[in-house]
């Protein structure tokens, strides 16, 4: 029973709230008049958010804070000028798959997927590089050419992006870590669906720091929790050895976030043997399935002296057949004595129990009668999982001994990824991918199970070592590696299992704007890009590049099917049948114009120079408001 407030609603509290439903970072504590501890908006990283300078600010509050962190909100909001192309060559199936792997700097693939994939996504894992002090942290907007990192003994990938190598006597040591790590984040919690969850693996060096900085962008209520992964080799130092490390659990929202990915039974008695439990009388109906109990008629149940679980009957017991012959009273200290109710007042149908699970049946077991309960529920997430297994053993199955050091296991992936009920065509998402694991997990998933889960793989082209065993298997760099890891394992899973799934993915590499020189805010596109394409589309794009970039700036997710039909000698391009159709072909006339709006295009665009005459030009809108007045029609 909840208690009047008698008071007029707090409306500076509700706005606290819903402006901590957008930016849970800024959601801070302080002392209010009385002294007591409320949550309060930090106007400074509201302001932060707000600005794409960097503000300064000294006021005190709870807090987590570091050298670099006003840096990393402006490296979260600030646009940049690059697109994704397709790379067909080297893309398995293009035409058929819906799944994804992407090449490029992570924090700009987050960046370009904002409008394509704005919570769409419903679960994420990441194993980021650990802070150990010999790994290569990215280093964001730090572009050198090869005499200068030569120069300064670092590390590029094969576009020239420098990598930071952040070591433990570097001052900033946690600080570059966290400063790449929370843009990162916080980018990918937009992408995650409402339902959604992401796990990141980590080990003792930040767990600490990470579960605070998810604390503030995923906010503290939508943590799940922390669960300890054990090691499959062990770390010794002068006075521990380390067994385990571990996955970091936040759900999107805790009210809409459900673990029902695993299903399971369980069975319970139908007594307690708590001496304060009431003793309710319940009819039991006629029908109930009777397990080891012969047929006949039985005058007593259950009756142990001394026992707080004793049942008593107020008639005969009649079973014929294997089932309960008539209706039943029995009087007991129950366990479920509402559950019990409700699945017998629902016709003994599944009924919802009042805790967790479905109530599938009530039956009796034994000559004493003590009502059994089968629920169906779902195995939850543990804090502890001890069946972890080596991941270079799945990597040496596939014949890619050596190439990756420390691989997580398909195993471990795939239990995760189970916990939750991913649905057809929900997408799973690794940015920092490495070698495909996860994607090797889904492919498993989808094999055992008929299911179409889709993945997206994220990975920077880092270089591999000259000295490196991947090198000398001819992969110049980790991305090689991934592809190579999701072809052979595709191959393996068809010919062990037969499974007819998807085993495709489409490549994706990040660049430049299509455009010359041209700078875009995503606010900016609708009126830039309607008037300004004619001398500003760079000498090596292609159509399916232009087209690429518009889906992912009008918000189409880049597996859709897209074709290529010649219409009138022109080539025009469709993206899920009639979603988005484009032509940016030149001396288009009124004829292909009237042939692409019968089509009746959700969206249509053309290229400002395209067209035959002025006339031709001028007429568009025209034509469309008489064939297809409904359709979005943007001009490059």
């Amino acid at each position: 029973m909840q208690k009047l407030k008698m008071k007029s609603k707090n409306l500076t509290k509700e706005n606290i709230e819903k402006i901590g439903e957008l930016f849970p970072n800024v959601i801070t504590e302080m002392e209010d008049e009385e002294g007591n501890t409320v949550r309060a908006i930090d106007f400074e990283l509201l302001q932060q958010e707000l600005s794409d300078e960097i503000v300064e600010g000294s006021k005190e509050r709870y807090q987590l804070t570091w050298p670099g962190k006003r840096e990393a909100i402006v490296a979260a909001n600030t646009p940049i000028d690059k697109t994704l192309r397709p790379v067909k060559e080297g893309s398995l199936n293009w035409g058929t798959t819906g799944n994804l792997y992407m090449e490029g700097d992570n924090l700009e693939i987050l960046k370009l997927l904002q409008e394509s994939y704005l919570e769409k996504i419903k679960c994420i894992y990441i194993d980021p590089p650990y802070n150990t002090g010999n790994d290569f942290i990215y280093k964001d907007n730090f572009v050198q050419d090869r005499d200068e990192y030569l120069e300064e003994s670092g590390q590029v990938d094969e576009e020239g992006n420098r990598l930071f190598l952040n070591t433990e006597y570097n001052g900033r040591y946690h600080s570059d870590w966290l400063t790449m790590m929370y843009p990162r984040l916080k980018l990918a919690r937009n992408l995650l669906s409402v339902d959604g969850v992401i796990f990141i693996s980590i080990d003792d060096n930040e767990v600490h720091n990470l579960k605070k900085v998810c604390d503030e962008v995923f906010g503290e209520k939508n943590f799940v929790t922390i669960i300890a992964i054990n090691r499959t080799s062990e770390i010794a130092t002068n006075n521990i050895i380390s067994k385990h490390e571990y996955i970091i659990v936040f759900c999107k929202n805790t009210d809409e976030f459900r673990v029902e990915g695993i299903k399971k039974y369980t069975i319970s008695r139908g007594t307690v043997g708590n001496a304060n439990q009431t003793m309710p009388v319940i009819e039991f109906p006629k029908g109930l399935r009777c397990l080891d109990i012969h047929n006949g008629v039985y005058e007593t149940t259950r009756k142990i002296e001394g026992s707080n679980e004793n049942i008593e009957n107020f008639t005969s017991i009649v079973v014929k057949d294997g089932r309960l012959y008539e209706p039943i009273k029995l009087k007991a200290r129950w366990r479920s004595s509402n559950d019990m109710r409700n699945f017998f007042k629902n016709n003994c149908r599944p009924t919802p129990a009042k805790i967790s699970g479905i109530i599938e049946e009530i039956y009796f077991k034994g000559d004493r009668f003590m009502p059994q309960i089968k629920k169906s529920t779902y195995e939850k997430i543990p804090s502890l999982y001890l069946e972890n297994k080596r991941g270079s053993n799945d990597l040496n199955k596939l014949s890619m001994n050596n190439l990756i050091e420390y691989p997580k296991s398909v195993s471990l992936i795939s239990k995760i990824i189970s916990y939750i009920n991913l649905r057809d065509n929900d997408i799973i998402l690794d940015f920092f991918s490495g070698s495909a694991t996860t994607a090797h997990a889904v492919m498993e998933l989808n094999a055992e199970d008929g299911g179409n889960r889709k993945y997206i793989m994220v990975q920077l082209p880092e270089l591999t070592d000259e000295k490196s065993e991947a090198y000398k298997a001819g992969y110049k760099n980790i991305s090689e590696i991934g592809k190579e890891r999701i072809c052979r394992a595709g191959k393996k899973i068809k010919e062990e299992t037969g499974a007819d799934i998807d085993y495709g993915f489409r490549i994706y590499k990040v660049d430049s704007t299509n455009m010359k020189d041209v700078y875009y805010h995503p606010d900016e596109l609708a009126q830039k890009m309607l008037e300004q394409l004619e001398s500003n589309i760079k000498g090596d794009r292609t159509g399916i590049d232009l087209l690429t970039q518009i889906m992912l700036e009008t918000g189409l997710e880049l597996s859709l099917p897209m074709e290529t039909e010649e219409i009138r000698e022109k080539e025009v391009h469709f993206v899920a049948g009639n979603s988005l159709i484009a032509c940016f072909d030149e001396d288009m006339d009124e004829e292909l114009i009237k042939k692409i709006a019968e089509a009746k295009p959700l969206r249509a665009v053309f290229r400002d120079n395209s067209f035959k005459s002025c006339p031709d030009k001028i007429n568009l809108e025209e034509i469309f408001k008489g064939i297809s007045p409904n359709t979005d029609i943007r001009v490059l």
